[in-house]
């Protein structure tokens, strides 16, 4: 596996490259997320496809987000960098809010193989800000050290009912960097929230009609701690209608441990979608 940065302009794209011969998955994570966040899809496949995971802009060691950010933005970054890379048929894999970037860029780049959803692509509704804007505080908050955040993200998660591993650990301490005395959080809470925000302006008719190449959905059903799903199933219902070529796996996996765990189910069955394509 390489790490290196990719020049887009302008702008710099954080990328962890895993060699394979299959073909090219681009993996995209989700809202407050890094590469880090698809390290089991990355060993679940590598070897097999060429695995890039990478940092979106306002995350990790990518650019700074721009002034006024969206999935539209990210989705345009993603398509300037297939071209940039020359990757000719690319396989989208996005979870949360890199799902709604990866169905984005399918609408607009027919040369996409595939793409794989992992919980994200919905209609939103009050309930996805119920859940997820509580957490978004830690992101404007000073540490006096890296491990009064862990302390405070361990919390978070534990509450989301997540188990703290050292996989878990390294992606979270990535997330930050000292600044002068204290440490904080690479990304800005405010351009955040304006990504989360975006969300809301995603229309599945609009954007999975477009959508031409077979598309694997993979919904997590299971309660995130005291909370429920963080998409009811229903609230596919007009993803499902509007994509063409659609399969859909649900694991019992919560939205959060789908990424921050193991989980044999979920790489199998994406394994099997992309043995058929």
């Amino acid at each position: 596996m390489q790490v290196y940065t990719k020049e887009l302009g302008d702008k710099q794209i954080q990328i962890a490259d895993y060699p394979g011969e299959k073909g090219t998955v681009i993996a995209i994570h989700g809202l407050t997320g890094t590469h880090k966040n698809m390290n089991y899809y990355a060993e679940a496949l590598k070897g097999d496809y060429r695995f890039i995971a990478i940092d979106l802009r306002g995350r990790g060691n990518s650019s700074q987000a721009d002034e006024h950010t969206s999935i539209y933005r990210h989705a345009e970054d993603i398509i300037h960098l297939i071209e940039a890379m020359n990757i000719e048929h690319p396989i989208l894999l996005g979870h949360s809010m890199g799902a709604f970037i990866s169905m984005i860029v399918a609408s607009q780049l027919k040369s996409v193989r595939a793409v794989v959803l992992l919980d994200g692509a919905a209609s939103m509704s009050d309930q996805q800000r119920d859940i997820v804007k509580p957490s978004l505080g830690r992101l404007s908050k000073q540490f006096d050290s890296k491990e009064s955040y862990l302390d405070e993200v361990k919390g978070i998660y534990q509450r989301l009912g997540i188990e703290w591993t050292l996989t878990l650990q390294e992606a979270v301490e990535y997330e930050i960097h000292p600044a002068g005395s204290h440490w904080e959080h690479k990304s800005d809470e405010q351009k955040i929230l304006e990504d989360f925000e975006s969300f809301y302006s995603f229309n599945p008719e609009e954007i999975c009609s477009k959508v031409e190449c077979p598309t694997l959905l993979v919904y997590a059903k299971g309660k995130i701690g005291a909370f429920p799903p963080l998409f009811f199933e229903e609230a596919y219902d007009a993803t499902k209608i509007h994509t063409r070529h659609l399969q859909t796996m649900i694991s019992d996996s919560n939205h959060y441990t789908m990424v921050f765990e193991e989980r044999e189910d979920i790489n199998q069955a994406i394994k099997t979608f992309l043995d058929t394509i």
